[in-house]
């Protein structure tokens, strides 16, 4: 694009439109995250054991591993009156009162129960109870960011994102899961102690449904996947988006892009089921996910981040039009009156520029 010229671009995944308006910015450094004081050795010590995750690591159960897997018990919504929670987490129940502070928030009861939600009919009041499963997965380390881990780390924590879906895939009345990571508190992280999060809900979010209606209506007209389309596009073009390759994925800075920075990590080949994912294409992921972590890191002073899975749903329908992959969102900016007003994101840097200073750190 022209220097100092907006212009609209069109998603055709989410098929809506956002503004690149360049002419607003500066220097890709300009986007970076002013440096916070470091805690001292002694507020570290401090916080790790005020740290209800610390605490949970330091139990017998648990203090040899380095990922732990919690459900979530304090739900903000009725749970099913039938809900049985495990006795398998009976050892927690001491850590209900501060666990309770933390995940006040949370909607969706986790438990080894499940029951169909009946509606409560008004034609424009309709309610449904907030149901369905959330597990917390927590690394060790109180101060460990996912950009630190090593390859074999990033391994094990890949391993217990596909044991879990495939876990919760399998519940009765789950029909999709969200698979997420919130990193700081402009990010949504509510606790400091690094730990992603995974949902299964009876319903799709409108944003997949959007993606899978976009992504069919491709593939019947043309017999082929809209996303190996526009990998295979943004490989022949002249690659000014692409961060890193390796053989089984891709790190791109999508063209239409939602925020500065944006990047999209997709398969390279065909693959519409992240829970099918392989031993060899996890230690591919595992490493492009770990170069553009800290590539995230080091270009833009460690910013809060978020990033989530899009994967076929599991609601025992096929999708072979579907193509999974993760998507990692930079806090750089904050929505202002017309991205919330018009639904219309406004980037500041263009993907082809963002892409350009990942591909330098």
């Amino acid at each position: 694009m022209k220097k100092n010229k907006s212009e609209l671009r069109f998603d055709f995944i989410n098929q809506n439109w956002i503004v690149v308006a360049e002419g607003r910015a500066k220097r890709p450094e300009s986007f970076k995250i002013k440096s916070t004081v470091l805690a001292t050795e002694e507020q570290k010590k401090e916080q790790e054991a005020s740290c209800v995750f610390c605490q949970i690591f330091a139990h017998p159960a648990h203090f040899e591993k380095d990922i732990i897997v919690l459900p979530n018990k304090f739900p903000a919504f009725q749970p099913s009156p039938d809900a049985q929670l495990s006795t398998k987490w009976s050892w927690l129940n001491k850590w209900r009162k501060p666990l309770a502070k933390q995940f006040a928030y949370n909607a969706l009861k986790n438990s080894t129960g499940f029951f169909a939600p009946s509606f409560k009919q008004n034609r424009f009041f309709q309610t449904v109870p907030a149901v369905g499963f959330q597990e917390v997965i927590v690394l060790k380390e109180h101060y460990c960011q996912l950009s630190d881990l090593t390859k074999e780390q990033f391994v094990a924590l890949l391993n217990i994102y596909q044991q879990r879906y495939e876990n919760l895939s399998k519940m009765a009345g789950v029909n999709y899961i969200s698979l997420f990571h919130n990193q700081g508190k402009t990010a949504g992280a509510s606790l400091e102690h690094p730990h992603s999060q995974i949902i299964a809900i009876p319903f799709f979010d409108l944003d997949l449904q959007r993606a899978l209606d976009s992504a069919k209506s491709f593939y019947q007209q043309h017999n082929l996947c809209l996303f190996c389309a526009l990998n295979r596009a943004e490989k022949s073009s002249d690659k000014s988006r692409i961060i890193w390759k390796n053989k089984n994925f891709l790190a791109f800075c999508p063209f239409a892009s939602r925020v500065n920075f944006q990047v999209v990590i997709a398969p390279q080949n065909h693959l519409p089921y992240f829970e099918k994912i392989t031993e060899e294409e996890k230690n591919d992921l595992a490493e492009i996910f770990q170069i553009i972590l800290l590539k995230i890191k080091k270009g833009l002073n460690n910013p809060d981040y978020n990033f989530y899975l899009k994967t076929a749903p599991c609601d025992g329908k096929e999708y072979p039009f579907f193509h999974w992959h993760f998507t990692i969102m930079p806090k750089t900016s904050v929505w202002a009156g017309f991205e919330l007003g018009a639904g219309i994101e406004i980037i500041t840097i263009s993907p082809e520029k963002a892409a350009e200073y990942l591909r330098k750190q």
